[in-house]
């Protein structure tokens, strides 16, 4: 693999983890594009701990705050929001792994991503802050994400809706799936990390690999300050259309047999 591919995919991740679209379902079509069967689990787990790296910039103030206190209310939200996405992991991973692999499921989801963003864009009454959330709101915005296991749903996507259909207001919502995104990528990379001594190590230079890192660091902090910025005066539904229309395509080039 290239540099300049490596490059390409940390753009990829950094930004889609983040933007309401769905990381893994891009990736997928950047290496079919790419003519990348698989890119490796090494540089994906570079790519994770890029983003990793930009969430934790960004929210370094809430985490100093979870370290100092580790019963803080934050950390309990962490915990219970976290717990079924752990599980639906533990029951369903070799399931999702095959789907994920294949991308038979891929432009379906799109379109169902597309669809939650649509209706979630119109709740506007929200007006719950952080400490105002509860326990209730953090298992049903974890349940969204445990969702968002299959490839193409977004989890930054489910995990906005849910927050705003719990009320809470959309830069709140927007904040707190960020927020819960740490344990979720973390445990990716563990996972992630696990497999590499039973999955494929690319052909990849170390230069190779800082590359594609630094890019998913820096565009994932670019995906996150966008996304704050766009739930604070504008509508969700440029990218609910967006997949929309990538859906659609996906499922007529899987129909025609070309992808």
């Amino acid at each position: 693999m290239s540099k300049i591919e490596a490059f390409i995919l940390g753009i990829i991740q950094g930004l889609t983890e983040f933007l309401p679209i769905s990381s893994t379902g891009h990736l997928f079509l950047g290496r079919q594009f790419l003519g990348l069967q698989d890119a490796g689990l090494f540089l994906d787990t570079m790519l994770h701990i890029g983003t990793l790296l930009a969430v934790l910039v960004i929210y370094k103030n809430e985490l100093i705050t979870i370290l100092k206190d580790p019963f803080h209310k934050l950390s309990f939200l962490l915990v219970i929001g976290t717990i079924p996405a752990v599980i639906a992991g533990l029951l369903f991973e070799d399931y999702f792994d095959a789907i994920s692999k294949t991308g038979v499921t891929l432009g379906w989801e799109f379109l169902i991503t597309g669809t939650i963003l649509w209706f979630a864009d119109s709740i506007r009454n929200g007006a719950k802050k952080m400490e105002d959330i509860t326990m209730t709101d953090a298992v049903v915005i974890g349940t969204f994400q445990a969702a968002a296991i299959f490839p193409a749903l977004s989890r930054s996507g489910l995990t906005i809706a849910a927050g705003l259909w719990r009320k809470l207001d959309r830069e709140t919502a927007a904040y707190f799936s960020f927020f819960l995104s740490i344990p979720a990528i973390f445990g990716g990379i563990l996972l992630q990390s696990r497999e590499l001594f039973t999955g494929t190590v690319e052909s990849i230079s170390l230069t190779g690999l800082l590359v594609g890192t630094i890019s998913s660091a820096l565009f994932g902090y670019l995906a996150i300050m966008t996304m704050l910025h766009i739930l604070k005066k504008k509508s969700l539904k440029i990218f609910a259309v967006y997949v929309w229309v990538l859906g659609g395509i996906v499922l007529t080039l899987q129909t025609l047999g070309i992808m």
